[in-house]
């Protein structure tokens, strides 16, 4: 039996996510006026924000005709490791979107795009922008940087596949065989998927520096008259806190804190049950509601082809 090629990278960091939303505009003041993140560009239909961590934005809204990913982002260490990626690309048998080059983009960068198997864009980049971290670990209750990406896959073993084969990611755990957390360094997961019906968004979690920031944070949204839509509670798999709520667009965030860490050579992967103890260790949250469950279910998600102009 022929072995597989290596994978195309060693990615180094999730960097950020693109959301195409119904409400642009007003799920940007909802970013940055309640959320905690700062704009760093706008231009028509798109806003970038950014946490207190070194990324230039974690986050990308725009406008769309109904709610969908536009595109995840990771992080590589140098722009030859971008044009390797591509030929490693080549041999997985797996189509470039644009190639490699500097990107004219917010940001910029040096960097390369490509579509997973139910038609996600991922981009890979080096070099982007360097911004100066505006005190990450400081007193204010906002995000220091986006902890992981959640999305609906309408064959999660097929999925898991290509992260691991192709990107080269480990699976940290799983929830029963309904959900894979997937890590690219020691954070237990950056990404997971969740079977699902259809391919969609399921939630965006952004990292608050500590479990007091956390709290406080979710204070500021009730101050807002903004509540949990579940939480706040901390999860089994991954150990993090959690609390989702809905940003204007219905698209579903989630503030978070204490992300397990995996030492890579003593890490093992376990199968966890899906039981509302294990799915809050506090017991405080109780188990997600039918509204939650909505919200993270989302709308089919046609894909990248269905608006990428190139």
């Amino acid at each position: 039996m022929p072995e597989h090629p290596p994978p195309i990278a060693r990615l180094r960091s999730l960097r950020s996510v693109t959301l195409r939303t119904t409400r642009c505009d007003d799920s940007a003041g909802f970013y940055n006026e309640v959320w905690g993140l700062r704009p760093v560009e706008r231009d028509w239909g798109a806003v970038w924000l950014r946490g207190t961590g070194q990324e230039h934005h974690v986050l990308q809204l725009q406008q769309a005709e109904q709610n969908a990913l536009g595109k995840v982002v990771f992080s590589v260490a140098t722009p030859a490791e971008i044009d390797e990626a591509a030929r490693r690309l080549d041999a997985h048998g797996v189509a470039l979107v644009t190639e490699p080059g500097k990107l004219d983009q917010v940001g910029g960068g040096y960097g390369l795009r490509f579509g997973d198997p139910e038609g996600r864009l991922i981009e890979l980049t080096a070099n982007v922008e360097a911004v100066v971290p505006d005190d990450p670990d400081g007193h204010p209750a906002v995000p220091r940087k986006l902890a992981h990406v959640v999305l609906n896959t309408a064959d999660i073993d097929n999925t898991c596949e290509f992260y691991t084969r192709v990107l080269g990611m480990r699976v940290s755990d799983w929830s029963e065989h309904q959900m894979a957390f997937l890590r690219c360094n020691a954070d237990h997961h950056v990404i997971a998927f969740n079977q699902a019906p259809f391919p969609s968004v399921n939630h965006v979690a952004y990292e608050m520096p500590s479990i007091d920031h956390f709290m406080r944070g979710i204070g500021r949204l009730r101050h807002h008259g903004i509540t949990p839509l579940w939480g706040p509670g901390r999860h089994g798999p991954g150990n993090n806190t959690f609390s989702y709520f809905a940003d204007p667009g219905g698209l579903v965030c989630e503030y978070t804190s204490e992300v397990e860490q995996v030492v890579e050579d003593a890490w093992l992967c376990r199968v966890w049950r899906r039981t509302p103890e294990l799915s809050d260790l506090w017991g405080t949250a109780g188990p997600p509601s039918k509204d939650v469950r909505a919200h993270m279910a989302g709308v089919p998600d046609p894909g990248y082809t269905a608006w990428w102009q190139g």
